[in-house]
This record gives C-alpha cells, sequence and structure tokens, in this order.
C-alpha cells in the first residue's frame, strides 16, 4: 500500500466564508465543492479541505489520507487494534474509505477513489 496524498480537514461553521478566506489569503482554486466540504488546492498538489459536519460519518476527520489499496489499510489498522469509527464504505460520490481513531484519539479517514466497474 502506498499513501498517494495527505490532505488535513479543518472543522468550520460558515463554510462560505471559510472558503473565501482562504481562497484569497492562499491563492487556492476549489477543487472540489459537495456543499459540506470543500477541498482547496493548487496546481503543485497542495490542498486543504474544510468541512461543516460530514455527510456520511458519526465524526468529522482530523486529516484524510488517500492510498492505493484502503483494503489492505484496514488490515494493517485492525492488525494494529486501532477502533473503527466509521466503516468501509463505498460513498455515492466515488470514493472508498474508512475512518479510524489512533491512540491520540485522533480521527483519519483512509480512503480511495472507487475503482469502476469495466
Amino acid at each position: 500500500m502506498q499513501v498517494e496524498r495527505v490532505v488535513p480537514n479543518v472543522v468550520v461553521a460558515d463554510l462560505p466564508r471559510a472558503v473565501a478566506e482562504h481562497r484569497d489569503v492562499l491563492g487556492f482554486e476549489i477543487l472540489m465543492d459537495h456543499g459540506w466540504i470543500v477541498t482547496l488546492g493548487d496546481d503543485a498538489g497542495h490542498q486543504l479541505s474544510l468541512m461543516t459536519a460530514d455527510a456520511t460519518a458519526p465524526v468529522c476527520p482530523a486529516v484524510s489520507i488517500f492510498v492505493d489499496d484502503v483494503s489492505v489499510a484496514l488490515e494493517r489498522v485492525t492488525a494494529a487494534g486501532l477502533e473503527i469509527v466509521h466503516p468501509l464504505t463505498e460513498e455515492p460520490w466515488g470514493v472508498t474509505r474508512f475512518f479510524y481513531r489512533d491512540s491520540q484519539g485522533t480521527v483519519i479517514n483512509i480512503g480511495m477513489h472507487t475503482p469502476r466497474a469495466s
């Protein structure tokens, strides 16, 4: 399994205002907008997600880590004895993901783009 990207998630109360502020300050553009989460970024691959609440999970993750094989990641988390706080789920927006809580209490979102059936 390889990590492809790491994106911090910032929980905000006013999503449009937060998006405008971070676009103005950092010069980022909107890469994804689902209404409850907006990912900003630049051409160099830097990214920041702003979210009000997660659409399908009971908690908001502090960070999203995208990998090339989410099943292997889940096996590693399970082997480590860490708590799964959102089960492996194929989300309607094309991501397969799960959340775990690390030993310090931080919630981590591990995901990958769901492979399309051919």
